[in-house]
């Protein structure tokens, strides 16, 4: 009897091992991934609180943190896909995808990594403590502070510890850039620009994900996907406050310009294209109308030329890197300045145009400017090379 008792009792152990089992089989999802879709069903609630403007569902949802910040931020669209989830104790962090889009100017979401640190609330669900940029994404302008927005007629410029008159300062000079790049590129691009200015230069390279150190000295820069597929999202042009408030009226002018020919020429600004043709051809455009000559546009190659050190060759994409010698990458920029300048006094404004969409729609950069240099401008790269040294010599010395 005694042995028949053990033996039952063996087999009622494993007949309640074996139906856990097949609950946790039937159910069909581990306590992991029915967390992960009770997080995700609360982060749309989130998302649709945060396109209605509704403060009281978004508190449901978790801490305030920078809702407000994004009270006049234009947005088409907003969600979140959950991509991990990490049990820590009595709470969790979740690695998640946040996609949005700015009304009237995304084509597509803009995608950015997001740490979301959980807890439980009194009723069982859960709570998000903070939102916040992923290890190594970039921060977005709300989370900096409040946002202010400012619309110009081809413009939308969005800025933190920024006054409103300020902001429409950069609106007025991207509404003077927007026609005057589509007076020497064409019209076949966005025409309209969005301008982003953080409070410091730190702002700004929490905007790009950067030490601050790459960008101390540089007044803009301008974010987009190389090739600029027609859905992508619209670039931003990013302002470094610090250094852009020290340019005259023209000098901010020229930048805001040379930025919004980054936006317009970026379908056709590849990996085949080099730096000292896509810089040099933003300045170029930039620096039409203003009067500037070549020596007070291009002073720092001024002094090298008439030192007798006039460069050999033209700037490699080294030569550009924010990193580096400050003088070094004035000339570079100022090289590629009139190399470009040079196309259009010998070949014509159309001309470089031309040659600008050629080389970037050359399938690599190994051939890409001497293919459009044969077919658009009937020359070699040694050829044009020594026809921009003796420009150089010509205009500088």
């Amino acid at each position: 009897m005694a042995g028949r008792g053990r033996v039952s009792g063996c087999r009622v152990v494993a007949l309640v091992v074996l139906l856990l089992a097949a609950l946790v089989s039937c159910g069909g999802r581990s306590a992991t991934a029915t967390g992960r879709a009770d997080l995700q069903r609360l982060l749309d609630r989130r998302s649709t609180a945060v396109l209605d403007r509704d403060r009281a569902s978004f508190v449901r949802t978790g801490a305030l943190s920078w809702f407000e910040n994004l009270r006049g931020v234009p947005l088409a669209a907003w969600s979140y896909r959950v991509t991990a989830l990490h049990r820590t104790g009595d709470g969790a962090t979740a690695d998640a995808e946040l996609r949005y889009r700015l009304q009237g100017y995304d084509r597509a979401p803009v995608t950015v990594g997001r740490t979301l640190a959980l807890s439980w609330n009194a009723d069982g669900r859960w709570y998000v403590d903070s939102d916040t940029p992923a290890r190594k994404s970039a921060q977005q302008l709300w989370d900096q502070g409040e946002v202010t927005v400012v619309r110009g007629k081809h413009s939308l410029v969005l800025g933190t510890g920024q006054s409103s008159e300020e902001l429409h300062m950069y609106a007025d000079l991207a509404d003077r850039a927007v026609p005057a790049v589509s007076g020497a590129w064409g019209s076949d691009w966005a025409r309209h620009v969005v301008v982003q200015v953080p409070r410091t230069l730190e702002g700004m390279a929490g905007l790009l994900g950067s030490p601050a150190s790459q960008y101390r000295g540089i007044a803009a820069v301008t974010t987009g996907e190389v090739g600029g597929p027609a859905d992508a999202p619209a670039d931003r042009i990013i302002v470094n406050p610090d250094a852009y408030a020290v340019l005259g009226t023209l000098g901010k002018q020229v930048v805001l310009t040379h930025e919004t020919t980054h936006v317009a020429t970026r379908a056709h600004t590849t990996p085949a294209t080099p730096l000292w043709l896509s810089e040099g051809y933003a300045d170029w455009i930039g620096y039409l109308g203003t009067g500037r000559t070549p020596a007070q546009a291009a002073p720092e190659l001024a002094r090298a030329v008439t030192a007798g050190r006039a460069p050999t060759a033209l700037p490699t994409d080294q030569d550009f890197g924010f990193s580096g010698d400050a003088t070094k990458l004035a000339q570079a920029y100022e090289g590629g300045w009139l190399a470009c300048r040079l196309i259009a006094d010998r070949w014509g404004e159309a001309r470089l145009g031309e040659f600008y969409r050629a080389v970037g729609d050359h399938r690599t950069r190994a051939g890409s400017v001497e293919n459009a240099m044969s077919k658009v401008l009937g020359t070699t790269p040694e050829k044009f090379t020594e026809q921009w040294r003796e420009y150089l010599q010509a205009q500088l010395g």
